[in-house]
Order: structure tokens, then C-alpha cells, then sequence
């Protein structure tokens, strides 16, 4: 009888390590897994949505069967699908399918893109979006209603600056919003004026909503319309997840109505960006959803940004001495709503860029857990740009996580110094002082403001130099850290920051089949041959829904 028992129970234990007949396997791969337990391997078995069987390929190949797709991958890295931490994927969706401001070289070329696209709509459209970067211009001049009224004399214009807390309108526009000579910006907002006292046409961060408020909203079928070609364009990327910063009901409704089809093509972690009486009231919270699409948490902005000199400093700018920045709400005001968010079981995820508003959401945070008590929070500061030393060390005791876009640093570091001096530029786009502080760090991108494409990211974290290859050995080279990091912070400390490393982020028996397949090996390979590497094959939930051809 123990003879028999003990044979039973052993072939229990095999089946249970057997897995099914497999409906793909991936083989003659190099697997970076980002699991610590097995680290590499050269196939990988899925079954469903899930991986099987990570191992050798002929362990692999012997689990085929007759109906079993094989992937040849002859031999490229085949990575976890990068996570996307920072995303607003509807804003992203304008750049794709409106006009593109970003490329203009001057004022005029500025002004002379915007009167070719206004040509292409009937009189009466707004005209948004546009992520125009003034910095890349001569003079670096701001633009002004002046500069495009006689480009766009039929049409509202609302364009914003790359970062998106600031933007500029025409004369239309203004009138249409009813923002004239008497006009008052709100608290956390600036109206920028000209010497007579009238509206240039720029505002700044709260004062953006003066103006917003009069841009007719997307309907669900035009949202979900532009939220397909956003994933369409994260799949050719190999982004398989998007935390996104969702800006309006009609933004998550287009999310869940794209999920009942089964047209997700990536998952969605879904942070509110907007007001939510409403999920509050239904007694939903953090993590309501499934694999595909999932409530997150709530976005909180303590700041604007450096780009349009409204990142909150503790001194004044270096070339700007009297301004410190905006705070867009007093600090009291701020610690209330993130300590109703917290009870309403939400994960706080809050915007700070400057070294005074990092101070500020940590000291909100610290009392948080002082008065509440330590539970699995894991609060996010999005961005963390310009961040003390001090305060780096907080970031690890609080268990907050930072939320950083590497590829910022590599676009901003063009006029960071000018900003904000060579002191505080040290401190500035940090990637190995968060890791030597013990702080739990996510990678994304922040696009629309930056690319999608995570290569960039990559690039910038491990060189920190401009595509071109410039400065040599990097912008403060000590912030650099390794391409196996890089891709961890893009994978598994993004899954982390969703509360999800235990169902994706990592290669690994029994999480979700998200995974990227690479045309050039990102551990080998030159520093500039990672702008030019691509997917080759992009899979979610053990689905190909992407593959090159």
C-alpha cells in the first residue's frame, strides 16, 4: 500500500510539473528573463496565456505537438514586454493622427505647419495638441497668438508645449474661451501678458484650463478610434503593458468597451487623471479590474515643469532669479486630497519635478504612514527630476517609488544647466543615486512628451549622452547604469510599481506571456546600434500582435 500511495503521489507531482502540449514555443533564443532565479535561457513554451516552460530548446521542442506554433528566433534577445510607466495615451494618439509641432526648426516654420494642417480641416475645428518645443528654436522665443493668428485666421488654436504645462492659443481661440484683457489666471496658473497688458496667447499650467474648458470633447467612438492607434503604434514598440494617466470617463469607457471586443493589444493599468466621485462612491479602488485592464491609482500634480519654468524650486531659476516655480495647489490642500485618496483605497501617484515639490509629497507621504501606519502603499512620485540626497534615502524608507522617464534627461540636458544652474543639474535626471539609495525605481516615457519607443529610454539610461553620441562618456556619467538594470527598471520595476511583478515583468514559469522578441542583442551590442534595434516580434498573453515582416 505505501508502495502504491507513494507511486500515486509521485505521478501527481509529475503531471503537476508537466506542462500542456504548448500552443507556441519561442526556441534558438538568447532569453534575458529578468528573473533572478533562472536569468537566461534559449526557449521558452506558452500555454494559453501563460509561459510554461522556460529552459533549453530541446527541453522545450520536446513539449510540441502537432498544433504547437514554433518561433525559430535564429538566435536574437527575447526580453519581457516593456512596461510603459508614465503614458497619457490619448494625448499620445493626437500626435499621431493631428498636426506634429515637435519637428519645427523656427517661429515661422512653427506658424507654417500649423496653417498647412488647418488647410487640411473645415473652418471651425480646434486645432490641439502639437507638442511644439521652443527650445530647438533660434532666440528660443516663445510663440504668441500674433505668430499664428494670420496662419490659422479660421480655426481655434490651442497648441501645447512638448511638456504640456504650457500652451498657446489664437486669437479665436481666446475669444471662443472668453479669455480677454481682464481675465484672471487661477491659483497654480500664469496668464502671460504682453507690455499693454493683453493676452500673448501662452498659458501656463492651471491657466491651460481656462481655454481647455472650451475644446469640444471626443466622443467614445472618436476616443476609441484614436486609443486603437495608440496600441497599434505601443505593439510596434514591444510595449505590452501602459500605465496610463487617464484624463476623463470617456477615456476609461473607450478602455473597457476596447476590452469587452478583445481589442486590447496591450493591458492597461489605469490611473485617474480626472475626478473620481464617482469609482469612489461604486467602492472601487486600486487593482479593480483583471490582467487586461486595471484600475490604478490617482494622479496628484504638486508642480509644472522645468521646460516652462513652473517646476517648484526651493531657489529661484538661474536664469530667472525671482521665480521659483508654481505650486498648483497649497500644500495643505494637497496632503488632504492625497490622505482621502489614501482611504478611499487608492494608490497615490503623485507629479513633482522640482527639489521643493519632492520634498513636499515626501513629507505628505511620511505623515501619511506616521499617522496611518506602514501597509503596502507604494506610493509613486512621477518624474522626481531634481531630488536632494536626503531625499533620495527617503524615497527608499517610505518605500516611494520614482516614476522616471530616462529619455527626459537626454533631451532636457540641452538647456538643464541654463535653467537651473550646474548645482542643482547634478542632482537632476538621476538614475544610479536612486539605486545606490535602495529606492525602488519604474522606467516609462511620459509619452506624448517623449517617444513611445522604449529604445530611447534604454539609450539614455545607459549613456546619457544625445543620439549623436555626445558629450563623450555622458551628461554626469556617474548616473549611468547597466543595460541589465535598464531593462529590469522597464519590466519588472514597472510591474512593481502596478503591484503586478508577480504576474508579469519577468520571463518566468507561470506569469503572463508578454515578451518581446529583438533584432539586435541590447547586452552586446555599440551604445548607438540600441536607437536603431526594433522589435522583431511582439507577443501579449501569449498572442502575437505584432510581427514585423
Amino acid at each position: 500500500m505505501l508502495v502504491m500511495m507513494t507511486a500515486i503521489l509521485m505521478s501527481f507531482a509529475s503531471a503537476a510539473q508537466s506542462p500542456c502540449t504548448p500552443d507556441v514555443v519561442i526556441v534558438n533564443a538568447k532569453v534575458h528573463t529578468v528573473d533572478p532565479q533562472k536569468r537566461s535561457a534559449e526557449a521558452v513554451a506558452i500555454c494559453g496565456e501563460t509561459i510554461a516552460r522556460v529552459g533549453s530548446t530541446a527541453e522545450v521542442k520536446r513539449l510540441a505537438g502537432p498544433s504547437t506554433r514554433v518561433i525559430d528566433a535564429g538566435g536574437r534577445l527575447v526580453v519581457p514586454g516593456f512596461n510603459d510607466a508614465h503614458v497619457h495615451l490619448l494625448s499620445g494618439a493626437d500626435e499621431l493622427l493631428g498636426v506634429d509641432l515637435r519637428p519645427s526648426t523656427s517661429e515661422l516654420d512653427f506658424a507654417a505647419r500649423l496653417a498647412a494642417y488647418a488647410r487640411t480641416l473645415p473652418k471651425g475645428r480646434w486645432i490641439v495638441g502639437g507638442y511644439w518645443d521652443h527650445e530647438r528654436w533660434p532666440g528660443r522665443r516663445l510663440p504668441t497668438r500674433q505668430l499664428i493668428d494670420a496662419a490659422t485666421p479660421d480655426n481655434p488654436v490651442f497648441v501645447q508645449r512638448l511638456d504640456g504645462h504650457m500652451g498657446v492659443a489664437n486669437s479665436l481661440a481666446l475669444a471662443l474661451a472668453r479669455v480677454g484683457r481682464d481675465a484672471v489666471a487661477p491659483d497654480g496658473g500664469t496668464i502671460l501678458r504682453d507690455a499693454g497688458g493683453e493676452p500673448t496667447g501662452l498659458l501656463k499650467d492651471n491657466a491651460m484650463g481656462l481655454v481647455l474648458r472650451a475644446v469640444p470633447a471626443d466622443s467614445l467612438e472618436d476616443t476609441m478610434a484614436k486609443a486603437k492607434a495608440a496600441l497599434k503604434h505601443a505593439a510596434e514598440v514591444g510595449v505590452t503593458t501602459i500605465q496610463d494617466l487617464t484624463a476623463s470617463q470617456t477615456e476609461l469607457r473607450a478602455y473597457q468597451a476596447l476590452r469587452a471586443q478583445g481589442d486590447l493589444t496591450s493591458r492597461i493599468y489605469s490611473t485617474q487623471s480626472h475626478g473620481i466621485a464617482g469609482l469612489r462612491a461604486a467602492g472601487v479602488m486600486t487593482g479593480f479590474g483583471d490582467d487586461w485592464l486595471r484600475i490604478g491609482g490617482v494622479k496628484f500634480f504638486v508642480d509644472g515643469s522645468m521646460g516652462s519654468s513652473t517646476a517648484a524650486f526651493f531657489e529661484g531659476y538661474a536664469d530667472d532669479p525671482k521665480n521659483t516655480g508654481l505650486l498648483l495647489q497649497p500644500p495643505d490642500a494637497l496632503e488632504k486630497a492625497l490622505f482621502d485618496a489614501d482611504a478611499a483605497g487608492f494608490q497615490l501617484v503623485v507629479h513633482a519635478i522640482g527639489d521643493r515639490a519632492n520634498a513636499i509629497v515626501l513629507d505628505i507621504f511620511e505623515k501619511l504612514q506616521r499617522e496611518r501606519g506602514a501597509r503596502d502603499r507604494r506610493p509613486r512620485v512621477e518624474h522626481a527630476q531634481v531630488v536632494r540626497a536626503a531625499d533620495k534615502a527617503r524615497f527608499a524608507k517610505l518605500g516611494a517609488i520614482a516614476s522616471i522617464q530616462p529619455s527626459h534627461c537626454i533631451d532636457d540636458m540641452r538647456w538643464a544647466e541654463q535653467r537651473i544652474g550646474p548645482a542643482r543639474a547634478a542632482l537632476s535626471y538621476n538614475f544610479r543615486s536612486f539605486v545606490d539609495a535602495g529606492a525602488r525605481v519604474a522606467f516609462g516615457t511620459d509619452w506624448f512628451v517623449e517617444p513611445l519607443d522604449p529604445m530611447l529610454g534604454l539609450y539614455a539610461a545607459v549613456t546619457r549622452q544625445f543620439p549623436d553620441g555626445t558629450p563623450p562618456g555622458g551628461w554626469h556619467p556617474g548616473e549611468r547604469i547597466s543595460m541589465a538594470q535598464a531593462i529590469e527598471f522597464y519590466t519588472l520595476g514597472s510591474a512593481y510599481a502596478e503591484f503586478a511583478e508577480r504576474r508579469k515583468g519577468s520571463i518566468t514559469e507561470g506569469k503572463l506571456a508578454d515578451l518581446v522578441i529583438l533584432s539586435r542583442d541590447l547586452l552586446t551590442i555599440a551604445p548607438r546600434e540600441i536607437l536603431t534595434t526594433h522589435p522583431v516580434l511582439t507577443m501579449v498573453g501569449g498572442r502575437v500582435v505584432f510581427e514585423a515582416r
